[in-house]
C-alpha cells in the first residue's frame, strides 16, 4: 500500500489477515466430520434455505450433541466461513446479514422489457388478504428468519418485517401510522427471543405501537407467536441461564427463536394464519387473480 493510501486511511497498516475470495482449505478430522453434520442439516431443510448460522447451531447442538457455548458458536462461524471460501459449502445456502442494496432501473432494449412486462403478468398477485376482517403482519427479532417467514406468510397476503428495523420512535410512530391508515384492525404476530432482551423489547414496542396506533384511530393488537415457554418445554429446546448482568425482570432460562427448528416454526407461523383468516375469502381472491392475470395478457397480446 502507497504512502497516500496509508495516509488517506488514518495510517491503518495491516500485518496479519484472514483469507480474502475464494481460498483453498483442507479440514482434517473433528473438523471435517462437523463439516459433514452442517452438510445433514442444510439437506434436512432444503425446503427452508437459506439458514442463519445460528439456526444451522442449534440443529447441531439437538441432533449431534455439539456444544453449546457461544465460544463453539464463534468455532462453528469461523469453520463456515472458511468452508464457503473454499467451495465446500454453497454460499447460497447459508443468510448473513449485510448491507442495502440500491440499483438503478434500467432495460437492454425494448424487448427485454416487454418480456420482463409479461413475466410480471402472468405472475401478478393481488392483495391475498382482500377482505379479511383483520389484517396480519409479522415481526421477527432476527432479521436473517424473515426470508423463511415470508415464504410461508407471503402467499397469504401477509407482511414479514424484521424488528431490529423499528427501534426508534420514530420508525415506530411510521409502523403505527400505516396500520392505523388500514381501515381495519391489525394482529401483530411476533416471533422474538424468550430473553429478557427479547420480551422487554417486545413489550416495549407492543406499548409504543398501540399507544399510537390507538391516538392515530387505529387497532393494533399483539400476539406473543414463538418462542413461548410452552414451545420450549414441548419441543424440548435448548436453553440457558439469564444473564447475571441483564438487572431487568425475567424469571426462568432463556431461549433463543431460532433454536426453533425452520419446519417446525414454519408450522407454527402457517397454523396461526390459517386459524385467523376466512378461507373462502381468501380463495375468492385467488379466482380473481387468475381473472385479472388473463385479462391482462389478453391486452398485452393486442399491444404487442
Amino acid at each position: 500500500m502507497s504512502a497516500d493510501a496509508i495516509d488517506l486511511l488514518g495510517g491503518a497498516v495491516r500485518t496479519r489477515t484472514r483469507v480474502r475470495g475464494f481460498a483453498p482449505w483442507s479440514p482434517q478430522g473433528a473438523t471435517l466430520q462437523l463439516l459433514d453434520q452442517v452438510r445433514a442439516v442444510l439437506g434436512e431443510y432444503e425446503d427452508h434455505l437459506p439458514l442463519t448460522i445460528r439456526q444451522i447451531f442449534y440443529r447441531l447442538v439437538g441432533a449431534y450433541s455439539f456444544e453449546k457455548t457461544e465460544q463453539a458458536y464463534a468455532r462453528l462461524c469461523e469453520h463456515l466461513n472458511r468452508a464457503r471460501r473454499a467451495r465446500i459449502i454453497s454460499m447460497d445456502v447459508i443468510r448473513d446479514d449485510g448491507g442495502t442494496t440500491i440499483a438503478p432501473n434500467s432495460w437492454d432494449s425494448a424487448d427485454q422489457f416487454w418480456r420482463v412486462v409479461r413475466h410480471m403478468a402472468e405472475r401478478l398477485t393481488l392483495d391475498h388478504s382482500a377482505g379479511q376482517k383483520t389484517r396480519l403482519v409479522v415481526i421477527c427479532e432476527a432479521a436473517g428468519m424473515a426470508p423463511q417467514l415470508a415464504r410461508v406468510a407471503n402467499p397469504f397476503g401477509v407482511t414479514v418485517l424484521s424488528g431490529g428495523g423499528f427501534d426508534s420512535t420514530t420508525d415506530k410512530h411510521r409502523f403505527a401510522a400505516t396500520l392505523a391508515s388500514q381501515g381495519r384492525p391489525t394482529e401483530v404476530l411476533d416471533v422474538g427471543d424468550h430473553d429478557a432482551s427479547g420480551v422487554h423489547k417486545y413489550q416495549a414496542f407492543l406499548e409504543d405501537v398501540e399507544a399510537f396506533a390507538r391516538e392515530l384511530g387505529g387497532d393494533v393488537t399483539f400476539t406473543r407467536l414463538a418462542v413461548t415457554p410452552e414451545q420450549i418445554t414441548a419441543h424440548s429446546l435448548p436453553t440457558a441461564p439469564a444473564k447475571e448482568s441483564d438487572n431487568r425482570a425475567f424469571s426462568g432460562r432463556t431461549c433463543q427463536a431460532e433454536a426453533l427448528a425452520p419446519d417446525v416454526l414454519a408450522s407454527i407461523l402457517r397454523t396461526a394464519i390459517e386459524q385467523r383468516i376466512d378461507r373462502r375469502v381468501y380463495e375468492k381472491v385467488l379466482r380473481r387473480e387468475q381473472r385479472v392475470r388473463r385479462d391482462l395478457l389478453r391486452q398485452l397480446t393486442a399491444l404487442t
